[in-house]
């Protein structure tokens, strides 16, 4: 940019400020559209399987795309503004891979979530419509034909409910509901059992002593009872005037401390519980912790996400598209790719099959390995270069009798020219021969 193009038309964030002349409207210190998961769930280990499996289904691209006659993927479809939502722009604080961590993540916590368009490009309550924005919303009420949202507002700054038809929102139930949600499933046990454990930590860390002091006489009347907090009085100031906590007492009094760890198989169950509710969700520990093979991560991909992407996919694809647009081929796909789990070291024998097996183009192998494509048309034809024929090669013989050069053609004309021999004198020169023969040996004798 030329210097005085700069100097008229640069500007500088921290230059040049005026005062606002508008009011921005209500403004919080935290995010307000963030999703926020229930209590009890946010101090345990729920959270980090929560977030686990969301980013895992996050990462995954959805698409509208076109399909043929066989549900295969056939081309992207670029054209509307849902596709716009889920790739790049889902509203104006999310992209479409928050928005997704957004939806899976309020769907683990409340076993059910609805996809709101709250922006589309006619009213979504009276005819078909192509979502340009899209919010995640918490189902508060179910009708027969709507259901009542709790959605954000970008406008306002608040969450506010709306009452709309069913047929217009997406509404997405957890694939594994009965694990996750159900009252006594599973993962709502360990969570009791975390939380309850969680107490107990709390109650032993306090600071507290739980003494019992046997004083050397009856406490029954008044009198004894007052010289008894007394003397509970004078222990608890000598120990908080203490540096060291230290405390005297009279020959008389016995102390008794109570808080001794009590034997309880609380971990236990919570180890238990753990373990079933990996086994239930089809992951282990080796997911969390970055370690798992391919086997271990394609085992988890089938089990756990692919249930989950399914199901979002699907409602989608019934509910954001119409009849019309289904039965022409248009759907909402999502697209694994599967070299993400293959080694560095197993690329160059798998990119040498597809190559080979005319699978994958030149090109299309190098965007999936992260370099740029080449302009050789031949990288982007499905071929297969051992088999190329040599530059150097003879061409095949001509069939055709008119082709040749002229001698060629000459000399078929004189083979053509000739009678053919025929059965008697063929006869006739091997007679011949036999007396030469003859002669021959006679000669040899002779001599």
């Amino acid at each position: 940019m030329p210097i005085l193009d700069r100097i008229v038309k640069g500007w500088n964030a921290f230059m040049g400020r005026e005062p606002p002349r508008y009011d921005y409207g209500y403004s919080t210190s935290y995010r307000p559209d963030k999703a926020v998961l229930s209590r009890g769930v946010d101090r345990t280990i729920v959270t980090a399987i929560y977030n686990r499996i969301a980013l895992d289904v996050a990462s995954v691209d959805l698409q509208h795309v076109k399909v043929d006659q066989n549900e295969n993927f056939k081309e992207k479809y670029d054209k509307s503004y849902l596709s716009e939502a889920l790739t790049t722009e889902a509203n104006l604080d999310q992209t479409g891979r928050e928005f997704i961590l957004d939806l899976v993540l309020s769907m683990f916590d409340d076993g059910y979530v609805a996809a709101v368009p709250t922006d589309a490009n006619v009213d979504i309550r009276k005819s078909a419509y192509d979502p340009m924005e899209l919010r995640v919303g918490k189902i508060l009420q179910w009708y027969p034909k709507h259901v009542k949202v709790r959605v954000y507002n970008e406008n306002t700054g608040h969450r506010e409910d709306l009452t709309l038809p069913k047929r217009s929102v997406a509404i997405i139930q957890n694939p594994l509901y009965n694990v996750m949600n159900q009252p006594n499933s599973t993962l709502q046990r360990l969570i009791r059992k975390l939380t309850l454990l969680d107490a107990i930590d709390e109650q032993t860390s306090v600071g507290k002593l739980d003494l019992i002091i046997q004083l050397p006489y009856v406490i029954k009347t008044e009198a004894r009872r007052e010289q008894a907090e007394k003397r509970r009085r004078d222990i608890e100031t000598q120990l908080a005037g203490s540096k060291y906590g230290i405390a005297y007492t009279d020959g008389t009094e016995r102390i008794t401390q109570l808080n001794r760890s009590l034997d309880n198989n609380l971990m236990g169950q919570i180890e238990y519980l753990t373990t079933m509710l990996y086994s239930q969700l089809g992951i282990s520990k080796e997911v969390f912790d970055g370690t798992a093979d391919e086997k271990t991560m394609l085992n988890y991909q089938n089990r756990t996400l692919t249930p989950i992407l399914t199901a979002i996919t699907e409602e989608m694809t019934r509910k954001f598209l119409t009849k019309t647009a289904r039965s022409q081929g248009q759907r909402i796909k999502f697209m694994q790719t599967p070299f993400k789990l293959v080694p560095v070291s197993q690329i160059a024998d798998i990119a040498d099959k597809f190559t080979r097996s005319e699978i994958l183009s030149s090109n299309e192998l190098r965007a999936i390995v992260g370099f740029k494509p080449v302009d050789d048309p031949k990288a982007d034809e499905l071929r297969n270069s051992n088999l190329n024929e040599s530059a150097d090669a003879p061409p095949p013989a001509s069939t055709n009798p008119e082709a040749g050069t002229s001698e060629e053609r000459q000399m078929q004309q004189v083979t053509d020219d000739e009678e053919p021999v025929t059965s008697e004198e063929s006869t006739d020169d091997s007679e011949d021969y036999s007396d030469l023969g003859q002669d021959f040996v006679r000669m040899l004798f002779s001599s």
